[in-house]
């Protein structure tokens, strides 16, 4: 795959599984302690998983996201 932006080939994968024990801070200063918030491109529950370019530093997805969990 190649990036959405430069369209270089260094992409990589990153994921991770949280355990509930995932730290979120807003914009707006709220903090959040405990499972994933659910963002398209991003993750959701216990699971963190994104693509990002190491060329450019662009997140790969659509953009603007929606947090869908209220918060």
């Amino acid at each position: 795959m190649n990036c959405q932006r430069c369209n270089n080939s260094r992409v990589i994968s990153i994921s991770a599984k949280c355990s509930d024990l995932c730290r979120v801070t807003y914009p707006n200063g709220v903090e959040n302690l405990g499972y994933v918030p659910m963002i398209e491109n991003i993750g959701s529950g216990d699971c963190v998983k994104f693509m990002v370019c190491l060329e450019c530093g662009q997140v790969q997805g659509k953009f603007p996201v929606t947090v869908r969990d209220g918060c």
